[in-house]
Parts: C-alpha cells; sequence; structure tokens
C-alpha cells in the first residue's frame, strides 16, 4: 500500500528509487537531496479522494512526524513511531527542506553513509498531507492508521482482527496496472491450517513455516519451497533496571548456563540455523569471527556465588507468544533455558502474553527476561546496532545505554572509508 523514496531491489539490498526518481549525496554524506516522481497519485478510496499528486509536501508532512513530537498531527494522535525513535532519527536530522515541488533535501546533524539504507525501510512509507490535514480537520486523527492512504499498488480494502487485510489494485498506480484486481492477506493462526491451505490450492503463499512442516510440502509436486540466508537473530533481553539482572556477573551466568547444541537439535532438526555470537548475522559486513558462545554450567555457578546468589533465585521468563522467523517455537525455547537455568540453580517461571500485549509490557519494562528477535532490513551492522541497542532504543534504561558503545555505532555511521567503518562495528 505504501512506498518510500526509494527501495531495496526484490531479493536483495540494492536501492532503487522508488518514489524519488534520483538523488544526489554530498562528499562528506550530511546532505542528502532527491528529486521526486511527478504524476503520482493517491490511492482513491470512499473515505479520500485527492485533489492532487504527490509532491514535496507530503515529504515534510510524513517525516514532520517523525522528527518533531509538537508536530500538529502528533499532538492530536500520539502515535508511537518506534522504528524512527529507536533509529535516533530526530537526533540524526537536522533539517528537512522543500527545495521545490519535486525536489526535499535532508541535512544530517553529522555525516550518515547509511542514511538512504535508512530510508528504503518500510517505516519511511509516505503518507498523504492532504489525507492528515482532512483527517485533522474532522477530529479522526487515528484513522491515518485505520484507514490508510498510500501510493502503492495495491489500496486498502478492509481490516478484521484475527482473520484478513483484504486489498484491491490500485487502477492510477504510476509503476502500471497490478498483477491482480486484489490481495488477500489471511490471518490464519494454527501452522498446520496453513499448511492444509496451501496444499488443497486455497492460498498462494503461506510464511512462516515450521521445520516439521517442510517434509510434507517437499514432496508436493505443485509447491515449492523458496529459502535464502536469513538477516535475523534470536535473543533474550535483560531489563537493566531489574535487581537481579541488572547485574552483570548474574546475565554473565545466565548466558553460560545455557546448551546451545541442544536446544539447535530440538528446535532446528533441519541443521540449517547457526550460533549467535554477535547481535548481527555473519554475513552483514562488520562481524567479528573472533567471537565465541561458551557453556560453562560450573563457571556460572561460580558467577552466581560472585554475585552474592549461591543458592540462586527466582526469575520470570517471558515466551514468544508467535512463530516468528527468528523463533519457530516460543515456548519450547523458553522451556529448554528453564531447564539449562535451574541446572545452576535458577528457578524460571515461564509466562507469556498475546503478542500486542507481549510488546507493549516489554516496552514498559514489565519483564525479567523475555525472547525476542530482530530482522534486519538494509543489510548493514546498522540496522542490527541501532535501533536495539544504542541508548535511543532504551526507555528509562530498561535495556543496554553504553557512552561508549553509542560512541563507535555514531562514528561508524559517518566513517566513508570502508574498513574503518568495520572495525568501529567489530570494536562496539
Amino acid at each position: 500500500m505504501f512506498e518510500g523514496l526509494a527501495r531495496f531491489a526484490p531479493g536483495g539490498i540494492a536501492i532503487q528509487p522508488r518514489l524519488a526518481t534520483s538523488w544526489a549525496v554530498s562528499t562528506d554524506a550530511r546532505t542528502f537531496t532527491f528529486t521526486l516522481r511527478r504524476n503520482v497519485k493517491f490511492h482513491q478510496t470512499p473515505y479520500f479522494t485527492a485533489t492532487r499528486d504527490f509532491d514535496a509536501d507530503d515529504v515534510l508532512f510524513t517525516f514532520g512526524r517523525f522528527l518533531d513530537t509538537q508536530h500538529p498531527y502528533n499532538r492530536a494522535f500520539h502515535a508511537q513511531f518506534l522504528y524512527p525513535q529507536n533509529l535516533g532519527l530526530a537526533r540524526m536530522v537536522e533539517r528537512l527542506d522543500k527545495l521545490d515541488d519535486h525536489t526535499v533535501r535532508f541535512t544530517l546533524r553529522r555525516p550518515i553513509v547509511t542514511f538512504l539504507s535508512n530510508l528504503a525501510m518500510a517505516w519511511a512509507g509516505i503518507q498523504s498531507a492532504e489525507y492528515g490535514a482532512q483527517l485533522l480537520k474532522t477530529n479522526r486523527a487515528n484513522d491515518i492508521d485505520h484507514f490508510p492512504v498510500g501510493t502503492g499498488p495495491y489500496r486498502f480494502v478492509s481490516y478484521r482482527k484475527d482473520d484478513a487485510v483484504r486489498m484491491g489494485a490500485n487502477a492510477y498506480y504510476w509503476g502500471g496496472p497490478p498483477k491482480t484486481d486484489k490481495l488477500v492477506f489471511a490471518i490464519i493462526r494454527d501452522p498446520v491450517v496453513r499448511v492444509q491451505k496451501l496444499v488443497a490450492g486455497e492460498c498462494n503463499v503461506i510464511a512462516p513455516v515450521r521445520d516439521v512442516d517442510l517434509i510434507q510440502i517437499d514432496r508436493h509436486p505443485s509447491l515449492k519451497v523458496e529459502k535464502a540466508p536469513a538477516l535475523n537473530i534470536s535473543y533474550l533481553s535483560f531489563n537493566m533496571k531489574r535487581p537481579v539482572t541488572g547485574i552483570r556477573e548474574v546475565r554473565l551466568a545466565l548466558d553460560l548456563a545455557i546448551d546451545r547444541q541442544t536446544i539447535f537439535k530440538a528446535m532446528f532438526p533441519r541443521g540449517d540455523a547457526i550460533q549467535a555470537v554477535g547481535p548481527f548475522p555473519p554475513q552483514t559486513p562488520g562481524f567479528n569471527p573472533a567471537l565465541t558462545n561458551n557453556y560453562d554450567p560450573d563457571r556460572a555457578k561460580q558467577l552466581l556465588t560472585q554475585a552474592g546468589f549461591p543458592k540462586g533465585f527466582d526469575i520470570d521468563l517471558w515466551a514468544l507468544p508467535v512463530a516468528r522467523p527468528t523463533n519457530p517455537n516460543g515456548l519450547l525455547l523458553a522451556q529448554l533455558v528453564q531447564q539449562d537455568w535451574a541446572g545452576i540453580g535458577v528457578r524460571a517461571r515461564t509466562l507469556s502474553y498475546e503478542w500486542g500485549e507481549y510488546l507493549k509490557r516489554a516496552n514498559a519494562g514489565e519483564h525479567d527476561v523475555y525472547t525476542s528477535g530482530w530482522t534486519g532490513d538494509t543489510g548493514e551492522a546498522d540496522d542490527f546496532l541501532s535501533p536495539t541497542l544504542t541508548c535511543s532504543a532504551s526507555r528509562d534504561g530498561v535495556k543496554l545505554c553504553n557512552t561508549e558503545f553509542d560512541g563507535l555505532v555514531d562514528a561508524a555511521r559517518g566513517e566513508t572509508n570502508t574498513p574503518k567503518r568495520m572495525a568501529m562495528y567489530r570494536q562496539a
């Protein structure tokens, strides 16, 4: 439904024009000037008919909401823009200027060589300023989320919770008519039912697919499994404000107590997953091959004694409630970690919540430890580090906030010498 100024080429991370036809980047990587595509129409829907084509005002409206907490739309509708916020976008951009109706310029406070990649992500989809003004005038600002308007090949038709998102073809799409008249994303929580519908020809694509289902799918003559190396990791997130998990020795002990090999055999029987030894996967430039994992329960017990917990302690471990590309079975993972921690005297109680509630509560810091994961969009190390581990991502000190780490990440963003930038990421 939505398009950004740029996009990633399908199947890769090369940057392609989208709502911008071209761009110019200054030699110091501080100014990014975009020439906007002409004759692009916003969706025509029962609730909105645009009177003009896409132009620079729509770019200013979209990014103004990310950059300015006092933006008129933000005062009317207090939405959370988690990705731009965690990325530190407001600190990153010094100014956004409209040079003319079809040219905009971002001026950054410091050089950031990965800035263009950030704008190709899904969160940077362009909204209609005219639609936003219409909603403000009628006191319906939050309808911008419930009744969306974009420029993409498909327009919004309806959404039903736990049922489906339905879209129709955008007859005025600048890129030509879409290949289908409609597009339906059916929400089917049961993985067995998803496979049954695929086998019966009731849908075209399912995702994600569990390892146990792949054998059946591979044997079916008319079905094809698409595989690619994943830009993702699975991790445990410790609450840095809790009296116990705020202690480094405790976190190290809990890490050393986890038998990853046993977990991998249980959760990934195909054997095509690898252990994460850092915050991003090895195909990401800047990966540090010197890092290793260690399984050492005896050392873990020593660390707990050193931290003042010779008999262990009680802790809550949140299990991921949905199947994700980074974690196909959240409850099983939590149970396996629970068993490992019991071996060093740590008594973990597994909890879970509905997915939306899970995210909300974790964001508010109600957890001791929660299981989660991260999927990168850009193929850059910064895409794993900035939104998850910098101080911008830590509200009220719940997550890691380390000034030396932040300094390395910030310096790497602005380093145009690639070997130097990779060295900074490895050091971080």
